[in-house]
């Protein structure tokens, strides 16, 4: 049979597809040169818009329309009626996040073509060098997560399955449920209507929270609706999202909609009024509120993907600007929205208890019921949902800690979708790869709670350290890097310890827990098991990174976590700093952790004065609580009376101002407005117009006056002097 023939009943398919407005997977398996010859005619068989050929070794005749998987983020907001993803042969492999963002590009005919080999998940493939950290090799690794694949493809009836030199048999179609048209000729769906026509009548202190899965058309109503403030006279629009390539539909309808605009990377302006749609990424964005330089008052700010942002980080927006839109996706490789909606809506309750949220269905590309993202959902876990709690949760003291088997877990799929959905409601940056690394990443522990059967809390734990000498003082010295250990490489990196790489390192990667069950101890009890788990397996340290923020530091700090480490910059994506935690589980680790602990203190004040000169002064507050302090000295103590009760100027006394707040703050002293006031101006520097702004003064007098009154309620925390 030739090639020809064995395309003809596939086509058939298509056109059956594109009736409907579905799209569909053809599953072409088999040997790699076999495999690949018949999705080139394919490709050839007929006229497709816009087609792409995903792998890192693109066919010559294609390699004008090919581009790697690392590379698939930059078609999004594109359009693809065929995708084919290489997933076999040497130097490929399957990328998770590549099929995730690539599937939802397809529009409605389109067909995604997956080229596996005969015996998918029988080993690695070389994706996995992703997965290969020190000391691994890929050979090492175990293929759950694609035998996972191969099992659900194999058992999924929507899927065009295709062995070379067999005819496909096309799946049976259902027929397709018909869509209610528009009431508005710029949008595509009655939900994205509705959605436009809510955005526009937007009012202050009501932020609207949008919420669609992918492919609702969600970016486009905010571009529609950018267009129509821009045409009442809105001067300034910011936008923001974790990546500028979430909003390439959005600039696309707005440039549409106002061919006079003209677009300058990622701003759009109209010349002649001097309006602007501006995009900052979040850590800009940040920065430029912390500097003055945006006028929050009577501002408009649009958050794209705010599931993959944390919620901390949106609630300080949400004191910022009184107009809001939080968009984000429901069910997605950016993050999970339903998580989100969980965790933001106490900030929403208590800063804006007139909030609306409103949820996109319709689909915009192709028609409800389509097979591919069901399909995509299912083989990604982008749906994936922890399962509902008990309506009495048990006593937390009567609930065991269980250890996951992968093995088991990869076999067992309803618990898998639980387990993953625990981690990504809870996590704001949950990714497909995330699931591939949680099968068969090396030295991963799972462990969690689970009442009545039902997972209520998990972790990931990975294995860290235990580096020969030589090669950490190797890495020390900036001269190898080997991949992962992120937590022992880093405090070697930065903190200069070899001892860390030495050591034997376990780090948190994910702990979670189920949403409608936090605030009882569960996040404890996981920690606590780990602890005595780590204890027992002979580790010295376990740790954690995280964005830092005040209410997750003491989290951690009540479990008997300790700050090491705090990253100087804030990383774009988050708008947050990074920060480490340790606690010791061995005799060496308890030397470890202080010497490391006490080093990050006492480099802490130098750091909050320079390169941490605009950390957000709770945050400031909470890690200076951290740290020891000696007795204040009759001297020192002289100097705060001068300055608190008399007319002492305060920058003639910083030093003992500085060791009156830290005294303070290890005797206990709320940390309140007063607290938060005396880091921001005795240790970080902060000038008086931002004192002045930040707490709503009129100006210099009010914030000195203001600044004695906080060192004055220093003294009750401090020693008697002698």
């Amino acid at each position: 049979m030739s090639i020809a023939e064995e395309i003809a009943p596939l086509l058939a398919w298509r056109g059956a597809l594109a009736e409907r407005r579905w799209r569909g997977l053809v599953w072409l398996a088999g040997d790699a040169e076999a495999c690949r010859a018949r999705a080139c005619g394919l490709w050839n068989a007929a006229a497709w818009a816009r087609p792409l050929w995903i792998a890192n070794h693109v066919p010559v005749e294609l390699v004008e329309h090919g581009l790697p998987p690392g590379k698939a983020r930059t078609r999004l907001g594109g359009e693809h009626d065929l995708v084919v993803i290489d997933a076999q042969g040497e130097g490929e492999g399957f990328d998770p996040e590549a099929f995730g963002a690539l599937a939802g590009t397809l529009r409605a005919g389109g067909l995604l073509v997956l080229l596996t080999p005969e015996d998918w998940g029988a080993r690695p493939d070389d994706d996995y060098r992703r997965l290969a950290e020190h000391p691994y090799r890929v050979e090492q690794l175990s293929a759950r997560y694609l035998a996972r694949l191969a099992r659900l493809l194999a058992d999924a009836p929507e899927v065009l399955d295709w062995r070379p030199g067999t005819p496909p048999e096309p799946p049976l179609l259902g027929e397709a449920a018909p869509s209610a048209p528009s009431p508005d000729a710029d949008c595509l769906t009655r939900d994205q209507a509705e959605a436009v026509a809510r955005l526009v009548k937007l009012r202050r202190r009501r932020p609207l929270v949008l919420t669609a899965d992918r492919g609702r058309g969600k970016s486009a109503a905010l571009g529609i609706a950018c267009a129509r403030w821009l045409a009442a006279g809105e001067p300034r629009i910011v936008l923001t999202a974790p990546r500028p390539a979430a909003l390439e539909a959005l600039f696309e309808r707005l440039a549409a909609l106002c061919p006079e605009g003209r677009r300058q990377g990622n701003d759009f302006r109209l010349e002649a009024s001097g309006q602007a749609v501006c995009f900052l990424a979040p850590d800009a964005l940040m920065a430029a509120l912390d500097a003055g330089e945006i006028d929050a008052n009577g501002g408009l700010l649009l958050v794209d993907e705010a599931a993959a942002i944390p919620v901390p980080l949106l609630g300080r927006w949400l004191r910022h600007f009184p107009r809001l839109v939080f968009a984000t996706t429901v069910h997605g490789y950016e993050g999970s929205g339903r998580g989100f909606a969980l965790r933001f809506r106490e900030h929403l309750e208590r800063q804006a208890p007139q909030w609306q949220g409103l949820r996109l269905i319709t689909p915009v590309r192709w028609a409800p019921g389509d097979p591919l993202e069901a399909l995509t959902d299912r083989l990604l876990l982008l749906d994936a949902e922890p399962a509902d709690p008990p309506a009495a949760l048990p006593p937390v003291s009567t609930l065991g800690h269980r250890r996951y088997r992968r093995a088991k877990l990869a076999a067992d799929e309803p618990r898998l979708r639980t387990l993953f959905g625990l981690l990504v409601q809870a996590h704001y940056r949950t990714q497909p790869s995330d699931l591939r690394q949680l099968l068969d990443g090396p030295g991963i522990h799972i462990g969690g709670v689970e009442a009545n059967g039902a997972p209520l809390g998990v972790t990931l734990c990975v294995e860290e350290g235990g580096f020969s000498a030589e090669l950490a003082e190797r890495v020390a010295r900036g001269e190898r890097r080997p991949r992962g250990h992120l937590l022992a490489q880093s405090l070697a990196a930065h903190a200069g310890s070899r001892a860390a790489l030495r050591a034997r390192l376990r780090r948190v990667m994910r702990i979670a827990v189920h949403g409608e069950s936090r605030r009882q101890g569960l996040g404890e009890t996981l920690l606590a098991s780990e602890l005595a788990q780590a204890r027992h397996d002979g580790i010295d340290l376990l740790g954690a990174s995280f964005g830092a923020e005040p209410g997750l530091l003491a989290f951690w700090r009540a479990a008997g976590f300790r700050v090491v480490r705090l990253g100087l910059t804030r990383e774009a994506s988050s708008g947050e700093h990074a920060v480490m935690v340790v606690c010791p589980t061995s005799p060496a680790g308890e030397a470890l952790a202080a010497e490391l602990a006490e080093a990050f203190q006492a480099l802490l004040p130098s750091l909050l004065a320079f390169e941490l000169k605009a950390l957000e002064p709770e945050l400031a507050l909470a890690l200076l609580a951290e740290g020891s302090a000696p007795a204040l000295t009759p001297a020192q103590h002289r100097d705060l009376e001068d300055v608190a009760f008399a007319r002492r100027a305060p920058a003639l006394a910083r030093p003992a101002l500085q060791a009156a707040l830290r005294r303070a703050l290890y005797r206990g002293t709320p940390h309140d407005d007063h607290a938060w006031l005396l880091v921001a101006a005795l240790f970080q520097g902060r000038d008086t117009a931002w004192l002045a702004r930040a707490l709503t003064l009129s100006g210099r007098r009010e914030v000195e006056v203001r600044l004695r009154q906080a060192l004055a309620a220093l003294v009750p925390f401090l020693d008697d002097p002698d």
